[in-house]
């Protein structure tokens, strides 16, 4: 039994019958799914495995294989900090070990209230300006702990 609402069901259809018939569909099916909804309900593997003539293993294989498609619904904001060589070298490994501290969440988890994700990500391309972070495509650069807990504070404000 599919815990899917109608619209949101009708939204997957719809997003499968867009693609279906393009080679290699599956990426854009699962992208566009997580850009509509915030994430790829684990009910609707079914329903794009279906419309794309694929095994729901497939389907499931490919979600759980990229970090980047999420199972679970977002926090109301994403903060993305950028792990890439130039923000490591700026000591991006310390504001990964503050940013996770200050939230209470590791990577890919969502805070306890719902307001933040924290996801890793492999250049932000703001490497002059290293460490990065962007939160909700907002892109900020020189974060230190004490300006990652100044962003957290007016983002959550949000």
């Amino acid at each position: 039994m599919s815990s899917l609402d109608s619209a949101v069901r009708e939204k997957i259809l719809g997003l499968v019958a867009d693609w279906k018939d393009e080679p290699g569909a599956l990426l854009p099916v699962l992208h566009a799914v997580q850009h509509a909804l915030g994430y790829v309900p684990p009910d609707a593997v079914p329903l794009i495995a279906h419309g794309l003539n694929l095994s729901r293993a497939e389907v499931h294989g490919v979600v759980s294989f990229y970090h980047y498609f999420r199972e679970t619904p977002p926090g109301r904001h994403t903060i993305h900090l950028c792990r890439a060589e130039s923000c490591q070298a700026m000591n991006s490994r310390a504001l990964e070990a503050h940013a996770k501290t200050a939230l209470g969440v590791e990577f890919h988890q969502t805070t306890a209230d719902g307001a933040f994700t924290l996801e890793p990500v492999y250049c932000l391309g703001n490497c002059a300006c290293s460490p990065a972070v962007m939160i909700d495509g907002e892109l900020y650069g020189r974060v230190s702990s004490e300006r990652f807990d100044e962003l957290v504070a007016d983002w959550g404000k949000r």
